[in-house]
Formats: structure tokens, sequence, C-alpha cells
């Protein structure tokens, strides 16, 4: 980072660069993110011998520090260091470097290097939760997870409340909004009124290890504001909220430890940040990176209002998106090259082990969410079987837009070298359909095939398991969503309180489908993965799926140890 004593003062906000070694001795250029920092001193030279503090400009503070050959000069000398290092210790050892670059010349210099001592010890552990007592039930809905979390009640009804949440408050809303996901990060729990296991307070809570119950549909109406409840999601299928701060045990296991059984094991992973500490997980990979995090959470703009920034009606949200992309080449640099850096972390996290990246799957509300979004949506009556996938990429409303992701992927691949990452299609609804969003790819400089690059289609519709043969003649894979498999086989809305009792993907008809694609595609000779939600919720379905003969299990993260530790027993 490079500022030496402002930094540890807390007086500046750095830059930061990331760099990927492997591929940067391959000859690729792998500056896999860049963020830029507010900068608001810098040190000048005084009377030439003497600096002095003097605070940024504006345009000082929105533009990098750095230039990519700079970044990546530093990143060879650093790489240059550690090996010299770790050949005089005999061991590999990371470096804790400091560099400087003069304010007159230019020029870059390495001033200090020792060895790192703090993050290169950290090792990954998983916690496992049981509560010791019980109390009074406040209320109860499906629970997520396995922990258990204890905190004061916020009662969140509008983005507004959002500046009353404290750290470790338990939040408490109907449903959950993308936009609420860096408070969402801060709880000690969640609880919803509304929602299943499927929705999105579910998969955020999941990703972050968070525990949530959902579909409580009395949560926000009998527990109040600054209450000290318990949230237990560590009883099975069912989360309690209890009354009171209540005793619980936890113990943590070494994943170095696990029997891992012989069907691969991947990861669900959206959020970068957590790539790295999640990548020592004895997994195969990442079977589902879902963009949609990185739009929400790094972008926050709707990828058509930066194509077209002259169509977005509110002054306001030009504003912001003006605000967001300063120190960008363009708007639709920014977009490329956030969704670029969020996928390039976590394939690099895990490279060499194959990371699937699944193109956008939001809904027309959601994405009507976003800064800029609500003149690029229709207002659908159902979203959740409208305007979505696949159907989206070749559509006029969208096509560019789609374009902006397809050079984030590109980029990941022909640019910084991470081969490993694949390509994944939502909600596909047709063979028609498939050919035009792999038309649309190739046209978009992403080809099937080149540079061994893969395109897996989504198993979740009726048709894809029918017509499975000739999906295989458009697709190099199949990756099971059982999640939304489950609501158009049995006719369930997924995210539907009132009937989450009927949602089960354990139920026959679906598991039928199931059987039924994975050995149409066999026989074609494509692998058949699953990423919904059922084999980590439910070991004793994963053990079906693998009797089913699937060539591998994507799970979540803290679902990994009790699923494998099940797998190894039944074998």
């Amino acid at each position: 980072w490079g500022l030496g004593e402002s930094v540890v003062q807390g007086r500046v906000n750095p830059d930061e660069y990331w760099v990927h070694k492997q591929t940067l001795r391959e000859g690729y250029r792998p500056l896999l993110r860049r963020e830029c920092g507010d900068k608001r001193i810098k040190l000048v030279y005084d009377d030439g011998k003497a600096v002095r503090e003097v605070r940024t400009t504006r345009e000082d503070r929105q533009a990098f520090v750095l230039e990519e050959h700079e970044v990546l000069q530093l990143a060879r000398w650093a790489m240059a260091i550690e090996a010299h290092y770790s050949q005089r210790a005999g061991r590999p050892t990371p470096m804790d470097i400091e560099w400087a670059k003069d304010g007159r010349t230019g020029e870059l210099f390495i001033v200090q290097a020792r060895p790192e001592t703090v993050h290169s010890q950290d090792r990954l552990t998983i916690e496992i939760h049981k509560l010791l007592e019980r109390g009074p039930v406040l209320a109860q809905g499906k629970s997520v997870g396995g922990k258990i979390g204890v905190g004061s009640v916020c009662l969140i009804r509008s983005t507004e409340d959002l500046s009353r949440f404290r750290d470790g408050d338990v939040l408490v809303a109907e449903m959950t909004d993308p936009d609420w996901q860096p408070v969402m990060a801060r709880a000690s729990a969640l609880v919803t009124d509304q929602g299943g296991r499927t929705c999105h307070a579910a998969i955020v809570s999941r990703e972050l290890g968070v525990p949530c119950v959902v579909g409580t549909r009395t949560g926000t109406s009998v527990l109040e504001e600054g209450q000290t409840v318990t949230v237990s999601c560590a009883e099975g299928e069912i989360g309690y909220v209890y009354a009171g701060q209540l005793p619980f045990d936890r113990h943590d296991v070494d994943p170095a430890k696990l029997v891992m059984p012989k069907t691969p094991l991947m990861l669900n992973l959206a959020n970068p940040d957590l790539a790295f500490r999640l990548s020592q997980l004895p997994s195969a990979g990442v079977g589902l990176l879902r963009v949609e995090f990185l739009v929400t959470n790094w972008i926050g703009v709707h990828p058509m209002a930066l194509v077209h920034p002259d169509r977005v009606a509110s002054a306001e949200d030009r504003a912001e998106i003006a605000r967001r992309t300063a120190g960008y080449e363009s708007p639709t640099e920014f977009f490329t090259e956030r969704m670029a850096s969020g996928i390039a972390v976590i394939a690099a996290a895990f490279h060499p082990r194959t990371v699937i990246v699944r193109f956008s799957d939001f809904k027309s509300n959601e994405y009507a969410d976003l800064v800029g979004g609500s003149g690029f949506e229709p207002d659908e009556a159902n979203p959740m079987i409208g305007f979505r996938g696949a159907s989206r990429y070749y559509d006029e409303r969208y096509r560019e837009g789609f374009a902006l992701e397809c050079e984030a992927v590109r980029r990941v691949r022909d640019v910084m070298g991470l081969t490993n990452v694949k390509g994944m299609i939502p909600f596909c609804r047709t063979l028609e359909e498939g050919r035009r969003v792999i038309a649309e790819m190739k046209g978009n400089g992403l080809e099937r095939g080149h540079n061994g690059f893969e395109v897996y289609v989504m198993c979740e519709i009726p048709n894809n398991v029918i017509l499975a043969s000739e999906f295989a003649e458009i697709f190099d894979g199949f990756s099971i969503g059982s999640n939304d498999l489950t609501q158009l086989v049995l006719g369930v809305d997924r995210d539907s309180e009132l009937l989450a009792h009927v949602f089960d993907e354990r139920d026959e008809g679906v598991k039928r489908m199931i059987v039924s694609v994975i050995e149409r595609a066999h026989a074609a000779g494509r692998p058949v993965g699953i990423c919904g939600q059922a084999p980590s919720d439910h070991p004793d379905f994963a053990e079906f799926l693998v009797d089913a003969g699937i060539d591998s299990l994507s799970l979540t993260p803290d679902s990994l140890p009790a699923v494998a530790r099940h797998l190894a027993r039944a074998k």
C-alpha cells in the first residue's frame, strides 16, 4: 500500500492493488483489484531537503496513485524478494514490503522488507454451535445456517432506518433488500417476516455466516426495538427467536482434518472478501459464483444506466453515477473493471481449481432497485418467471448490459490468465434461446471452446430435463438449480412463506427429474453438478445425489463439514 506511518495513524485511506503472482509469472497482466482511497494528505518537497504535509485536491483523491505497469513492476520486485528470503530460509517466507515513489521523478523504490507474521498464520476454522438452554419462544420460522446469535433487536422498515443499526444488533424486517447487505454483514442474526430458504436474506446470510430465521410472519410485530433475543438456527429446520440471552456452546472444526468423499464438493460463493479465507476449505472449487452480489455491492448501478446515462431521468441518480464512476475512463469501464475484479479475486483465490461464474440472474424488480434502474425495467406481475436469465441477454433491452458482463469474464481469462473460470447461463428456457445466447457471447469476444472456455447451463426448468440430450449439444455441462426446479415442478412460489410447507426439494417428483437429467446428460457425455440449496440443508439429499451419480455438489461453506462427514459415513 506504500503510505507508511500515515496509514498507521489513521490519517490516510490508501489505494489498494491486488496482483496474482502465478499468472504474473506466466506473462499475463493479473491486476485483480484496485480500490481508490481518499488520500486526504500527501507529502511534498519543501525546500529541497525536507518534506511537508499538504491536503490533496479533489482530482488527486479521485485518481489512482499508480499506473498498471507500476503496480506490476512492484509485484515482480516483491516476488523476487520473497523468493530470495524463502530460499535463504529453506521454506516459504511471506514478506511485508514497503515501497516509495519519488514525487519529482516518478521513480519507484523498495525501502524495506521483513517477514510477515500475522496474516500468513491465519487458518480457517468452521464454527459449530449448540444451544445449552431454551427459553420463551417469541417467533419461529425456517432456519438458515447452523449458528446462534445474540443481540438487541433493531427493527428495519425502510432504508432510512439503517442508520440506527449498531454492530451486533439482530436485524428484524419484513424482507431484506440487496442494498442492505453491508449492514447485514454487521448483524449477529437476521429475522424476517417473509421469505423461504431461497429468499435474499437466506442466500446472503449463508454467505456471511450469519444465523437467519425467515418466514416468521410475526417477527416485526412481536419483537420490540432494543429487546435482547437469542436467535438459534442450530436445532434443525426450524429456527427460533428466544427471549433474553441464552447460553450456548461453540467449537471449531479444522477443515484440514475432514475426510472428503469421492464425489467432489464445491462451494457456492459470491463475496470476494471471503474468497481467500474460504479457499482453504478442501473443496474442488466454486460451483456457483453469483455475479448479482458484485452488481449490487461493488457496482450498485444498473448496467444499462452506465451504457446510456443520458437516459437516466433522475438528476439524483445521474449525480450518483457520476460520483461512483469518477476516476474511470467511462461509466461502462467502471462496470467492466469492477465485475472483472470481483470475479478475478475469487478465481485467483481458488486457482487452479474450477470457478463457475453464473451470468446475472436478477429479476426485473431487483434490477429496477439499482441506481438508474427504474427506467430500464418492465413492471411485471410475476418477475420470478418473467424477464430474467438467458432471455435478457439477446434482448435489445439488456444485450448491451450483457456485453459488459462478457467483457468482464473475457478480461479475467484472456488478460489476467485465470482460465480456471467457466461460464454458466441461468434460466435458459428453450434450445433456440441457448443457441442465441452462445452466439451473443461469441459476438462479444467470449467464444465457447476458445482457450478451453466451457459454458454450462443451469438445469432449473422442466424443459432442461426433458430436452437434456439436445441442451447437451449446445452446452458443456449442467448444474442443477434445485430451488427453481422445485418451484416449477411443484408450482410453488419459492419465496412464499404460506407455501413453505409444500416447497421441498426432496419431493419424489423433483428427485425423479434430477435422476432423469443425470442419466440423459451422462449418456451425452456431459457432467452434471448441483448448486441449489437442497444438499446444503439436507445431508441425506446429498447422499441421494451421490447415489444417483452426480458429478459434483456445490454447497454453502458452513455446510461442507457436515455433508462431508455424512457422505463419508454413508460410504
